[in-house]
């Protein structure tokens, strides 16, 4: 979906007033002592030990900025424009818009965004709640429901629509998504686009011991458990859903971007610091293992990518290297060069 601002009527104070917010206090307040201090039984002493893996410190923690829609379908976050030096510090992503769960009425009418081009990196919507149908100018589509993941590479220039799928449409309800936009190299931003349905079925999973929790590996790798998602560079996306009181590590490679979405329930990282329902926490790059203890049952997207180190420049619907290359895009796209799609 592309950003659509002047279409954006404001959700108000009370948007997010459908999940309960846990402030801080109320969750450091519930995990255990042990925990919050860091005590939790993994330290190893003695001249077997083995040395720990290396902690990746928080660089900072942003809380969900205002409400706007995208066409008349998606109320959604833009976290990215709340980040100082975002396509830098979140090199390869280029942009995060989060729906958190939103109740639509019933109806016949069609919502979503109509046909808009991209060019120059790939869209990837995850559903959590309620359909989308999707279809492009290469004559792919289909519908993404609870679960499922578009993955569509724009490369050299793509026209697409979204909307709410008719079925859903007719029913409401509540709705959940998920879209991030990921940046191609300039070696690839030419390349045909392709379009990748990834099914709640096909996800990989670890069932986590103990009745801990799950993680859905959508791209990369964890805990040697591969994700369907087909990248340009090395990407790990990760659903990770903890009950209340599990612990778990993840470990990344060192270097790479690395941030995290609280999309419900809280969470402490490190035994220190507590994030709760819609927070975003970007990572430094230097260390790998981060350590998770769950408050409450709560469900976060971990997003790590290794940077690309180009330059970018993003303008509306295209991501690429140079502001002649965005002007060129603007040309292509007025000349039908990008295709034609039926609305």
């Amino acid at each position: 979906m592309a950003p659509d601002r002047d279409r954006s009527p404001d959700a108000g104070p009370d948007a997010q007033a459908s999940r309960p917010i846990l402030t801080r206090r109320d969750v450091l307040a519930a995990v255990p002592a042990g925990i919050v201090l860091g005590l939790g039984g993994t330290a190893m002493a003695g001249p077997d030990a083995v040395a720990p893996v290396p902690a990746r410190r928080i660089d900072e923690v942003y809380t969900a900025p205002r409400f706007h829609w995208v066409g008349d379908g998606f109320r959604v976050a833009g976290y990215f424009n709340a980040i100082p030096d975002a396509l830098q510090r979140l090199d390869p992503f280029v942009l995060l818009d989060y729906a958190p769960e939103h109740a639509f009425a019933p109806t016949t009418a069609r919502r979503g965004v109509g046909p808009h081009p991209h060019r120059g990196f790939e869209t990837v919507t995850f559903a959590f709640q309620g359909s989308v149908a999707h279809h492009d100018s290469t004559g792919a589509g289909g519908v993404i429901g609870p679960g499922d993941v578009q993955w569509m590479t724009a490369g050299a220039g793509i026209l697409h629509a979204e909307y709410h799928e008719q079925g859903y449409g007719r029913r409401g309800g509540p709705f959940e998504m998920v879209q991030l936009w990921v940046n191609l190299p300039k070696a690839s931003k030419f390349h045909p686009p392709r379009y990748q349905p990834l099914t709640a079925a096909g996800m990989g999973r670890v069932t986590l011991p103990g009745g801990a929790g799950e993680v859905r590996v959508i791209a990369g790798e964890h805990l040697g458990v591969a994700g369907p998602a087909k990248t340009f560079t090395p990407i790990t996306i990760l659903d990770l859903s903890l009950a209340a009181g599990a612990r778990h590590d993840v470990n990344l490679p060192d270097g790479y971007t690395v941030a995290m979405l609280v999309m419900s329930g809280a969470a402490v990282i490190h035994g220190r610091r507590a994030v709760g329902q819609d927070d975003f926490v970007l990572f430094e790059r230097a260390g790998s293992r981060i350590s998770l203890a769950a408050t409450t049952a709560c469900r976060i997207l971990v997003l790590s990518g290794r940077p690309i180190g180009e330059p970018v420049v993003q303008h509306g619907p295209f991501v690429m290297n140079t502001r002649a290359e965005i002007d060129q895009a603007w040309r292509d796209y007025r000349s039908g060069k990008m295709g034609t799609l039926d609305d």
